[in-house]
């Protein structure tokens, strides 16, 4: 919504031709943005969820990430692009040389230029069961920390040598909300699940030998934790446990924040 189109909408509202209410969610719904005939921009989902829209880049062209990326920042939003490949990572840098990309996470990030940096509020535990699982937790902790949340990254901890998860559990506490990323058998989330009092999103990889299935053996041993703090998303889905850690922490930093105001 342009500059131009708010003062119409507050014009509405201060005549009485539109309430606050209706006003508000027309705000928080309408604005849309048509960019190169192949991508509709959600231009107020920040608005409407607290983040921006993010970018899923695979399958899509340097020209065309570009495009809806320019887009953001024009209305005053960054952008988060997801599954970057090494090659289109380089030339979006070539567009955007003040972006930052993340060949392991495989993601890219440009902020608004000029935007203060945020303030960091809530505390994300990203935790790997071994090395191999790093590409998915880096994109976790990527996420996390693009939704300006604190993030600690606890690497290679798996059950194999379960002593090296206890010489660290001292770097979970305090933490919102863990997530914990695992191939093989995955019984890391359910080990952690035991040991902490906050939620634990599991990520299960598609690291593991054939009967591993491409991460559905870690899927299903996931699902079927007895830990009860556990909860799971999709194979390899580290954005998607990184976005929900996000939304877990944020709150529960400003409720901290908000009550100490008090």
């Amino acid at each position: 919504m342009d500059s131009l189109e708010l003062k119409q909408l507050l014009e509405e509202v201060s005549t009485g031709m539109l309430t606050v209410e209706a006003a508000a969610h027309k705000i928080r719904t309408a604005p849309l943005e048509e960019t190169g005939g192949f991508a509709t921009i959600d231009l107020q989902r920040s608005i409407r969820c607290g983040f921006p829209e993010v970018v899923f880049g695979q399958g899509k062209t340097p020209e065309q990430i570009t495009a809806i990326l320019r887009t953001m920042l024009r209305h005053g939003d960054g952008g988060l692009v997801t599954r970057v490949s090494a090659d289109v990572g380089e030339r979006l840098l070539a567009s955007f040389p003040h972006g930052q990309y993340n060949p392991m996470a495989r993601t890219f990030q440009v902020r608004h230029h000029g935007a203060a940096e945020p303030e960091k509020v809530g505390n994300v535990v990203v935790v790997t069961a071994g090395t191999s699982d790093l590409p998915v937790a880096e994109e976790a902790r990527v996420t996390a920390e693009a939704w300006n949340c604190h993030v600690k990254l606890i690497a290679d901890v798996g059950v194999a040598g379960i002593h090296r998860l206890f010489n660290r559990l001292g770097d979970m506490e305090g933490a919102d909300v863990l997530v914990v990323v695992a191939g093989m058998e995955a019984a890391l989330p359910s080990v952690v699940g035991g040991l902490v009092d906050c939620p634990v999103i599991a990520v299960p990889t598609s690291v593991g030998y054939g009967a591993h299935f491409h991460g559905l053996t870690s899927l299903l041993g996931m699902l079927n934790s007895c830990a009860s703090n556990v909860v799971v998303v999709n194979i390899d889905a580290g954005f998607n446990g990184g976005h929900v850690a996000g939304l877990i922490a944020r709150r529960m930093g400003m409720a901290r924040r908000a009550a100490h105001s008090n």
